[in-house]
């Protein structure tokens, strides 16, 4: 993924309410992103699904750290 890709993927994420990071299953996740990373002009999906699938654990971490501050 491109420096830019990287940027508008973790900006997705933290813009992007926890509880859609938190319910969907894996698969969905990953493709529920790509489709947002698409949208603002992203399009490498084969490289885009490689980084989030590995990086999952984090994005739920940190999804799941907003979800209790914010309780």
């Amino acid at each position: 993924m491109t420096p830019d890709a990287i940027h508008e993927l973790w900006s997705l994420v933290e813009s992007t309410q926890t509880n859609v990071l938190l319910s969907l299953d894996d698969t969905s996740l990953v493709k529920w992103l790509i489709k947002r990373l698409q949208k603002k002009g992203v399009h490498d999906t084969a490289a885009c699904n490689s980084y989030i699938s590995s990086r999952l654990p984090l994005i739920r971490d940190l999804a799941s750290d907003r979800n209790l501050i914010y309780q």
